[in-house]
């Protein structure tokens, strides 16, 4: 826990004008799990926490020692960004200069530039994700009057027209209107620093177009994508210094932990994989075609993204015994107009991985026979792939999603059918390291197996362990009767 100076610093007596406080108190430099800027400062303004990241230790202190002298000479702090009245003036004065010197850009022709810049380096996913990004900020960054487009429409116009390959072409007919608001009606960049404009911005990364809140996942994916972009409007001088640094991490959701009621048991699982069979018509084999890709999920943990890229080169299917899956390649699902190969799957390296390693995977005999038994019927796709479509191409995410729901129409009660239990082909990886969890393999492994951190398994996983507690307590008792502790 942080802790403040023993010693409150001296401050003369007065009052602080509206929108700032002499109300002051800074915490010590504390560490924190982050990897660029682990060193956090936290200080308190009029009851508000504020707080920013280093990289070193002795940045950190020397921020410290700024604020510190800031308190001693008795200046105010700006309640909203947690600044000295003379830092809060700085800036201003630097903005109006900067302004005066040029024209700041308008926030849609800046996310032009921006993204173009890092389109070469980025993976479709990447790419996605600085669209959906900067498109929730696009909607605060319009000026709005009667005649304002849609926010359905005002979105997908900035997510066409932020793909570099799109810059100078027509819109669509249907977002015509859209695109033309946004590009004369958007803001310029530097209105970021306005709080009422910057408050609909943190609105806007927090809520979904029907005003429900977005998932925690896409919040945070969100809020990153403005930060790194900001970090880059102040390198361009564009604004004086990034806003989101000092504002509330609004909690919305989380994904962080695994819903237990999505996990399916050994019975419900085995029902799952047969009702696949029978989905579709006998002669086109579509839920057939697909039975051991749902397997390699629920029997060796795999991605969707990592089944669908999975070749027979990868299989080690021995006859007898343990068999191994040597993962590669990864073909997550994007669109055509985010992947370079204007195809609508992405080729990448393993999640979290460098591009050029693999991560092998243990496979027990029971999946060693589901994967003989497909490649016998099926034979390999395109490419020498284990799984594909009746054309022989990339199995596509809505294919195995649109199976899936039918099998469970098939394998579970009705009562059933329209709760979370399996609800995604992707609960029946969570299946997996549940019980793999279950069955006392140490979390360091199944982190290995999976492509994950052990911390991740541990955090997302720690509520769908049975059992552990109580045998937890059984060795601490036997510890103490050993010791003589005993009642």
């Amino acid at each position: 826990m942080s802790t403040t100076d023993d010693a409150s610093p001296l401050r003369p007596h007065g009052e602080a004008r509206p929108g700032y406080s002499l109300d002051v108190r800074l915490w010590k430099v504390t560490k924190v799990d982050r990897k660029a800027r682990p060193y956090q400062l936290r200080w308190v303004v009029g009851g508000k926490v504020s707080s920013a990241t280093f990289a070193t230790s002795a940045l950190a202190e020397s921020r410290r020692s700024e604020l510190r002298q800031a308190m001693r000479r008795g200046e105010a702090f700006e309640i909203a960004s947690g600044q000295p009245e003379s830092e809060v003036r700085a800036s201003a004065e630097a903005a109006a200069t900067a302004a005066e010197a040029r024209p700041s850009l308008r926030w849609f022709e800046f996310c032009q530039k921006y993204v173009a810049g890092r389109w070469r380096m980025s993976a479709a996913k990447t790419r996605e994700g600085m669209a959906d990004g900067l498109a929730a900020v696009a909607l605060a960054m319009v000026t709005r009057g009667e005649n304002t487009p849609e926010d359905k429409y005002l979105r997908l116009a900035f997510r066409w027209a932020i793909v570099p390959a799109n810059a100078g072409n027509e819109p669509p007919a249907e977002l015509k209107a859209a695109y033309e608001w946004l590009t004369k009606e958007d803001r310029p960049v530097v209105d970021l620093v306005d709080v009422e404009v910057f408050e609909d911005v943190l609105y806007r990364l927090s809520y979904r177009l029907d005003g429900t809140p977005a998932a925690g996942e896409t919040h945070k994916r969100r809020r990153r994508v403005l930060n790194t972009a900001l970090e880059h409007a102040v390198a361009v001088k564009e604004l004086p210094g990034n806003p989101l640094q000092g504002a509330y991490k609004k909690r919305v959701g989380s994904g962080a932990v695994v819903d237990r009621r999505v996990l399916v048991n050994a019975v419900q699982g085995r029902q799952l994989l047969t009702a696949v069979s029978y989905v579709g018509s006998w002669d086109r084999n579509r839920g057939r075609r697909l039975a051991a890709f749902y397997a390699v999920l629920y029997y060796a943990g795999l991605r969707p993204a990592e089944a669908v890229g999975l070749r027979l080169s990868d299989c080690r299917l021995p006859d007898e015994g343990w068999g191994t899956l040597t993962l590669r390649e990864t073909r997550p699902v994007s669109g055509k107009q985010w992947t370079d190969s204007g195809e609508r799957h992405d080729r990448r390296g393993l999640k979290a991985r460098e591009a050029d390693t693999d991560r092998p995977v243990p496979i027990p005999p029971v999946l060693v026979a589901i994967l003989q038994t497909h490649l016998k019927e099926f034979g390999t796709a395109k490419e020498g792939r284990v799984f594909g479509n009746e054309r022989g191409g990339v199995v596509g995410s809505s294919t195995y999603w649109r199976v899936w729901e039918e099998a469970r129409e098939y394998a579970l009660p009705p009562e059933r059918v329209g709760s979370p239990l399996a609800g995604r082909p992707y609960d029946l990886r969570h299946a997996c390291i549940t019980r793999w969890l279950n069955a006392g393999v140490p979390i360091a492994e199944v982190a290995r197996r999976v492509g994950n951190s052990p911390e991740v398994i541990h955090r997302r996983y720690h509520g769908c362990i049975d059992g552990h507690e109580e045998a937890a307590n059984e060795k601490i008792a036997k510890s103490l009767e050993e010791d003589g502790d005993t009642v």
